[in-house]
């Protein structure tokens, strides 16, 4: 039985207790949340548990690599990766504030729509852009591998990396221990992965449960927009991508689908870059040492859904909903704040809402309209993560391309005729 089990696609195993996990919370309602939420919330947790250390011990075990010269990529080369990096996360915000905000103009969400609820919403603090930069610089270290912080913690494992590697042989032993760390956080990385059936099972019947389907009809238009701006990402613009870049598209979608999978029901970009680094690596074969360093990167930065679909939509939505006609300056503003706030806001709590707060105390529009909102966030957040975690692979896969860091068994490289 065990062994029959285990022969079943992990992917067919998830989508199965997602159908699970819906007709339990249908079946049941709010009466399966004692069940349901604590196995979602366990399954998060262990995730989240595996964040810190991997991104330590895959970030100084790249870093030394790099220093001793075995990934031949170099000092300045390793710059000019860390700059197209974020040329290409800046590109692809672009794009998809566009989208966006195309979506919105044509349909006009919240138009004719009153009545609806004002939920509880807690303001968020956003922090200056440089206290948010000055942030990344640890004041105790322990802190931040305590509070998952992942920016922080990157800045650190940089540090001890390049010392190591400029230690030379005076290191060899603590260098070994560091490359050994980095594969015990991959196997244990592997071994939660299996666990994502069980855990969807939690976190799908839990937001079913919760809200029901009855409180999201008067909002399933705004709803079907937001998710319609992230398939057009997802099934126009990244595929249009790769193709240029001579790379497989059903190679790269193949690889990544467990990442997208777990980030879709756990919505955490951090919380999700265990698996994504595991398929950057293993099944993508972009080369490990940029891997290590792209990926915790834009988990915190690069957001094209949470950081630029949504605000966008989101902000139209709120405009009407209030009476309020969008001047060509507003789009602009949201545009700007948008694109430019995701990257000021890297690292904040929540960010999805503090983008719609940046983009909304820009353009001039009421805040009270982000409470019209907080009662469908995790449905929303569900598909805003998915699409942020796959736009962080696909720009680390498309400097990989432009850069020759991808193996020659990539699966997004065409096989050569013998």
């Amino acid at each position: 039985m065990l062994k029959a089990l285990g022969k079943i696609p992990l992917w067919l195993k998830t989508l199965v207790a997602f159908a699970a996990g819906v007709a339990v919370a249908l079946a049941w309602g709010e009466a399966a949340l004692p069940v349901l939420k604590p196995i979602g919330d366990t399954f998060v947790r262990a995730i989240k548990m595996l964040v810190a250390p991997l991104v330590f011990f895959t970030i100084a075990a790249s870093v030394a690599r790099l220093a001793h010269g075995e990934d031949a990529t170099g000092g300045g080369r390793a710059v000019r990766l860390g700059i197209y990096t974020v040329v290409w996360f800046m590109v692809t915000s672009v794009i998809a504030v566009s989208i966006g905000l195309a979506i919105g103009w044509y349909f006009q969400p919240g138009s004719g729509l009153t009545g609806l609820p004002l939920a509880q919403v807690t303001p968020k603090v956003i922090p200056p852009a440089v206290e948010v930069i000055t942030g990344i610089v640890p004041s105790n270290i322990f802190k931040s591998f305590a509070e998952g912080q992942v920016l922080s913690i990157v800045f650190f494992a940089v540090l001890i990396g390049a010392a190591i590697g400029a230690l030379g042989n005076k290191t060899k032993e603590l260098g070994v221990l560091v490359e050994q760390g980095s594969q015990v956080m991959f196997r244990l990385t592997r071994w939660i992965i299996q666990l994502t059936p069980i855990g969807v099972f939690g976190l799908i019947g839990s937001v079913v449960a919760s809200y029901g389907l009855d409180a999201l009809r008067p909002l399933l238009p705004y709803i079907g927009l937001v998710y319609l701006g992230c398939f057009v990402l997802l099934l126009v613009v990244y595929p249009l991508l790769l193709k240029v870049h001579g790379l497989r598209v059903s190679g790269f979608y193949k690889s990544i689908f467990t990442a997208q999978q777990t980030a879709f029901f756990t919505c955490s970009s951090i919380g999700t870059l265990p698996v994504s680094l595991e398929a950057a690596i293993d099944k993508l074969k972009l080369q490990k040492g940029y891997a290590g360093f792209a990926l915790p990167l834009g988990a915190n930065m690069k957001m094209d859904a949470c950081g630029a679909i949504y605000p966008a939509i989101s902000a139209i939505f709120i405009a009407n909903y209030f009476g309020i006609v969008l001047t060509q300056q507003h789009y602009v503003i949201i545009a700007l704040a948008s694109v430019l706030g995701s990257l000021a806001t890297a690292g904040v709590p929540g960010v999805a809402t503090v983008m719609l707060t940046v983009t909304l105390s820009a353009a001039g529009l009421p805040l009270e309209g982000i409470a019209l909102l907080a009662a469908i966030d995790r449905i929303l957040d569900m598909m805003r993560t998915a699409t942020n975690v796959t736009s962080q692979l696909l720009c680390a896969t498309l400097v990989s391309r432009e850069n020759g860091l991808i193996e020659a068994e990539s699966p997004l490289l065409t096989p050569t005729k013998p």
